[in-house]
């Protein structure tokens, strides 16, 4: 069957197209630029391949770019990770070279200050450079045993949630449901950075890590703060229930009609694919 695709979606996939076509960051200052699901990135930088705590995983894709304020988010992170012996942290989804929207990929990730961590890291926990096979072949996993957390993964699990959310960057981590159920009824003493921990379907493998947007970049749209409290109570009940099922479905088809239309990008954003 074929599909005659109207005028709104040619648009979309030319914008997509250009940004995914771009290989190597645009000149001048790193600015974030527009919303996080309608943005670019100027002046992105790379993330290193690996430091210590952390090794980027497939990097053939061209998406380890990003505001410097997210590489030192995850240097930080890596380091901490190594200081509590939780293993290297595998880092996965950033931004492209000029960020905007990657074909095939994700919604977000588009101002260079979204990044996904996976759970999971080798048995090895080396914190050496892993091997191009590995780097690029390895998958994250799902640390979900049923519907709770896997016992050996709990701890690391909890620790480096804990270390992610309590950066004052980072304004949002989402995680699957039942990860932040597990986390409601675990964590014990200092719960304020449970705050942070939101639910979104999906992120059984991963987390995904949004930070707020940088001084130095006054294009970029903020999002809206996150409730007061932990977040344990109905809210998170609500995804539990048919309600939230329902919820999804129309989601899922809102996505799709949203994706059919051209992205509302900023002017900026159209300047990034022609330097």
């Amino acid at each position: 069957m074929f599909v005659l695709l109207g005028a709104s979606s040619v648009a979309a996939d030319a914008a997509e197209n250009g940004f995914s076509q771009q290989v190597t960051p645009s000149h001048g200052a790193a600015r974030a630029i527009g919303e996080y699901s309608a943005g670019c990135l100027s002046g992105a930088k790379p993330l290193a391949l690996d430091a210590p705590g952390y090794h980027v995983m497939h990097p053939s894709r061209l998406r380890y770019f990003g505001h410097p304020a997210l590489l030192d988010f995850i240097r930080t992170l890596g380091r901490a990770a190594h200081a509590q012996k939780l293993s290297s942290v595998l880092i996965g989804d950033m931004s492209q070279p000029r960020g905007g929207r990657a074909l095939g990929g994700h919604a977000s990730h588009q101002t260079g200050l979204d990044v996904d961590i996976w759970y999971w890291t080798p048995k090895h926990g080396s914190h050496d450079a892993l091997a191009t096979d590995e780097r690029e072949n390895l998958k994250a996993r799902s640390v979900l045993n049923g519907k709770s957390i896997a016992p050996a993964f709990a701890l690391r699990v909890t620790a480096l949630l804990q270390v992610t959310a309590s950066d004052p960057r980072v304004t949002r981590v989402f995680v699957h449901p039942i990860i932040k159920r597990e986390l409601c009824a675990s964590v014990t003493g200092e719960r304020a950075w449970l705050s942070k921990i939101r639910p979104w379907y999906g992120h059984d493998d991963h987390f995904h890590v949004r930070l707020a947007c940088p001084s130095d970049s006054p294009d970029c749209t903020p999002q809206a703060p996150v409730p007061e409290g932990d977040g344990c109570g109905d809210a998170l009940a609500f995804w539990f229930s048919d309600a939230a099922q329902a919820d999804r479905k129309q989601g899922e088809h809102e996505y799709e009609a949203k994706v059919a239309r051209a992205p509302q990008l900023p002017a900026a954003c159209a300047k990034l694919l022609t330097e």
